[in-house]
């Protein structure tokens, strides 16, 4: 049970200033870094002037500062277009609504992605930073080659909660607590087949890989006695719902955790040590999302600046105080504050019960497997 709750409310009021979608340093001007990391990678800077950059990312996952200082270097615009899920994501593009340079998929999406066309190699001479990459993550992704991907966040799935909310005596730190009756229509669970799915799996001991068809029924049971007290499944709505006491306990990610209970000193958003996150012991999933670059990207040259940009030390030590979650670049989680760093970047002991989703691209059947599952999960009316 060590570590299963996070520690983050005793640390807020030391960090408040440096999280929740503010920056530690408001204003920080890191045109200087853009423009030598632009450079670094082989870009007709004259060319960026006037251009535009597409990123299509998770929301509230690239620090203002940092758009902003790449924008006063190069004379350029960066557009940014926000998904819910990597179903959803995958989808879109599928569908032809591309016109993205940058993607940031999670890692267990990027194989089928690259057999689908919709992304290219990287050219590794075009992004030196990489160099920098922490060892320490490289258990953490899928490949640590970086044939398409170049690593950008890591996340970390659990159960965000109000702590005045929930029965005397629940352990937030079990999924065991999702089946709990006191908590009926008041929990949401993320709108992610597999991270849902892997929930089932996880409670009941099993790998979040598994494409065993008894255990994935199992975990759809799982699933589906839970469904009494699921409110609805959705990716957002937790952030605000928790706080707000319409929800009690919501399925989600280590970074809007620390974002809602650290609050936002700019944007006059208190902290809330009334809001617990906590990552269940029988096991959580641990996702790397990753840059990729799209086979369409207009301007796949200021895409190798923005992605080398983002492994400056200084700029992932200003991006991780916003997105509050850890960058695996050495040099920016360097930079952190110590009371900061402990809190975003877990201990060994509790990464060691964190499973890694990997995907399922080289094997049909669990494609359709997972996804008869999902259909049974969403079409059972909440029991």
């Amino acid at each position: 049970m060590k570590n299963a709750n996070i520690a983050i409310a005793a640390a807020a009021a030391a960090i408040a200033a440096g999280c929740a979608g503010s920056g530690s340093d408001p204003g920080v001007d890191l045109s200087a870094q853009a423009l030598a990391a632009a450079k670094a990678s082989g870009l007709d800077t004259d060319s960026a002037k006037g251009a535009e950059l597409h990123v299509y990312t998770w929301s509230d996952y690239i620090a203002p500062d940092v758009v902003l200082g790449f924008e006063n270097a190069l004379g350029c615009k960066v557009v940014i277009d926000t998904f819910e899920s990597n179903e959803a994501m995958y989808a879109k593009l599928k569908a032809g609504g591309n016109g993205y340079d940058i993607v940031t998929p999670t890692s267990y999406q990027i194989g089928t992605m690259a057999a689908s066309g919709m992304i290219v190699p990287i050219e590794h001479a075009r992004v030196p930073n990489l160099a920098g990459f922490d060892e320490r993550f490289a258990s953490q992704i899928l490949d640590s080659g970086f044939k398409y991907n170049i690593p950008y966040a890591v996340t970390y799935t659990g159960l965000v909660y109000r702590k005045d909310k929930l029965p005397e005596g629940a352990d937030p730190a079990t999924w065991e607590i999702l089946s709990n009756p006191a908590l009926k229509g008041r929990v949401t669970l993320l709108d992610d087949i597999r991270e849902v799915i892997g929930a089932g799996l996880m409670s009941l001991g099993y790998s979040v890989n598994s494409t065993d068809p008894a255990q994935i029924d199992a975990a759809v049971e799982r699933v589906l006695s839970w469904r009494g007290n699921t409110r609805k499944f959705d990716a957002e709505s937790y952030k605000t719902e928790v706080p707000s006491g319409a929800t009690y306990l919501g399925h989600g990610y280590s970074t809007d955790a620390v974002q809602v209970i650290v609050g936002d000193e700019e944007e006059g958003i208190e902290p809330r040590p009334d809001v617990g996150f906590a990552l269940p012991v029988e096991g959580f999933t641990i996702g790397v999302d990753e840059m990729v670059l799209s086979a369409e990207a207009p301007r796949p040259d200021l895409a190798y600046a923005f992605m080398n940009y983002l492994y400056d030390g200084d700029v992932a030590c200003v991006n991780m105080e916003y997105v509050c979650g850890p960058m695996p670049v050495k040099a920016g989680i360097e930079k952190l504050d110590d009371d900061y760093r402990a809190i975003v970047i877990p201990d060994d002991e509790t990464i060691a019960r964190g499973q890694v989703l990997r995907g399922f691209e080289d094997d049909p059947a669990a494609i359709e497997l997972y996804n008869k599952a999902w259909d049974r999960i969403k079409a059972t009316d909440a029991r």
